[in-house]
């Protein structure tokens, strides 16, 4: 990913999460100097992961979990499948993130 191609960081995190990860925080956050990674590449890096993360997220969401699938497996089976889909969304969620304030950390070394 180059340059041209970043959109702005306020793209990938909105001002909500950004300011809910400073509240309560995940992520350790790497430091940038000479020795180590440098910013572009963890910058672009973790922005791929923002970005694949936000389209599973918005694929399982639009995945079909309708109760006449389940309903030969008993009563509570939808309930059940329902609950295991919320939990990956969820998780999911969590990553993400996770991610956002990866990204927040690294963009805010570079100022």
């Amino acid at each position: 990913m180059t340059n041209q191609g970043l959109r702005p960081l306020f793209v990938y995190i909105d001002f909500v999460q950004a300011r809910a990860s400073f509240l309560f925080p995940m992520a350790t956050i790497p430091t940038i100097h000479l020795n180590g990674t440098g910013f572009t590449t963890l910058r672009d890096e973790y922005a791929a992961a923002y970005d694949a993360i936000d389209k599973a997220i918005g694929a399982l969401a639009a995945a079909t979990c309708n109760g006449r699938d389940f309903y030969l497996q008993g009563g509570s089976a939808y309930y059940h499948a329902r609950d295991e889909r919320q939990a990956a969304l969820d998780k999911l969620r969590d990553a993400h993130q996770y991610v956002g304030e990866m990204l927040i950390g690294i963009c805010d070394q570079q100022r």
